[in-house]
């Protein structure tokens, strides 16, 4: 299999995956409280969008890129 065609599958599916989730999201700890023994955290739930148009370009760049390395093959 030649390198164009596995970049493309690739692409296609990261774009089904970011079609599919929408956004990353990931989890920080913050001290709020540290007196001594005593020590308190927080966590807070982040999310970094995903639009949709990043996953549909992401599914064409890869049917491009399959498409274009069949064709030489």
């Amino acid at each position: 299999m030649k390198n164009g065609i596995v970049i493309g599958v690739v692409l296609i599916v990261l774009g089904v995956i970011a079609l599919a989730y929408q956004g990353i999201t990931y989890t920080t700890r913050q001290k709020v409280l540290d007196i001594g023994p005593i020590h308190a955290t927080a966590e807070h739930e982040k999310t970094i969008p995903l639009p949709p148009i990043i996953g549909a370009a992401a599914i064409l760049g890869g049917l491009v890129i399959v498409v274009l390395g069949a064709r030489k093959g």
